[in-house]
């Protein structure tokens, strides 16, 4: 599918966390032809000293409505900005005139770019584990596997119980899948959610329990700080479990002419934007 460039109307921008955000928006052509792992450039509006266009993995996609989702997490001015972006006039933030307003109410967007989910064709079960926000880019992956009656066990990590906003919606998708009989395993830094500490030990726990039940992983697809992809993706190695990660670089062009966005693998330098950002964990140089 070719890159378009879209205006997407902004149908909610709602806080679902501690500085987190879900954006839905209305995006005809991208919803309907974007792939699971695969995300959106976006040039924000109200931001125009700042030309370049920045990334964001998608959430997960309404087809038949046109929108997509994606979740963020406000850490700078860009995200701070993005924040306070309406899709109403009426709730116009204060100090912008309802001209300013009315400029608010779409974003620009490059997309579909990138690479994206592919679990072997002939998988049974899989492991999906997402760490803070890298579990937005992991849901519409828990989707499709899911309807294609893929055994499917996630773990999900965050600071807090606060910060675990995908997990109710993966309860909801497991709790619906006769395939899958396990909520979400979940681990909060502070003990508030779920096991304290990293969710690697969760991973491991998984992968064990699998292997000695006779009914091993075919497939783990891990998004989240790098150090936890880099300690799931030795895991599954040394499962010999088949294992893609979704790496975040800073990104300025999108279409992979810049390169800044390299990542050292076993085949050269690749750029996250189009080669990635999902790659096959094994090849990654970490």
């Amino acid at each position: 599918m070719a890159l378009v460039n879209e205006r997407a109307r902004i149908l909610e921008n709602t806080c679902v966390g501690p500085n987190l955000y879900v954006m839905r928006l209305l995006s005809p052509t991208i919803a309907t032809t974007l792939a699971p792992g695969q995300f959106v450039h976006m040039k924000i509006p109200g931001m125009e000293a700042h030309i370049l266009r920045r990334p964001f993995s998608v959430y997960s996609c309404d087809r038949s409505a046109r929108t997509l989702e994606i979740l963020y997490q406000v850490v700078g001015f860009g995200s701070g900005h993005m924040r306070l972006l309406e899709p109403d006039v009426a709730a116009c933030p204060a100090g912008l005139s309802t001209a300013e307003c009315a400029n608010l109410e779409a974003v620009e967007l490059m997309g579909p770019v990138g690479r994206a989910w592919h679990p072997p064709a002939d998988a049974r079960r899989a492991l999906l584990v997402g760490g803070g926000v890298g579990a937005a880019p992991l849901f519409m992956l828990a989707e499709q596997l899911v309807n294609a009656g893929v055994r499917t066990d996630v773990v999900l990590g965050a600071q807090t119980e606060d910060a675990l906003s995908c997990r109710a919606r993966y309860e909801a998708l497991l709790a619906a899948a006769p395939t899958c009989d396990n909520a979400p395993r979940c681990a909060t830094d502070d003990g508030s959610f779920g096991r304290e500490g990293f969710c690697t030990s969760l991973v491991e726990e998984a992968l064990a329990e699998a292997q000695a039940a006779g009914e091993p992983y075919d497939y783990l697809a891990v998004c989240g700080p790098e150090p936890l992809m880099k300690i799931v993706a030795a895991m599954a190695a040394e499962a010999d479990v088949t294992c893609e990660v979704s790496l975040e670089r800073r990104m300025a062009c999108g279409i992979g002419a810049c390169l800044s966005c390299v990542v050292d693998t076993v085949d050269g330098k690749q750029r996250a934007c189009v080669d990635g950002p999902v790659f096959d964990a094994k090849k990654v140089i970490w």
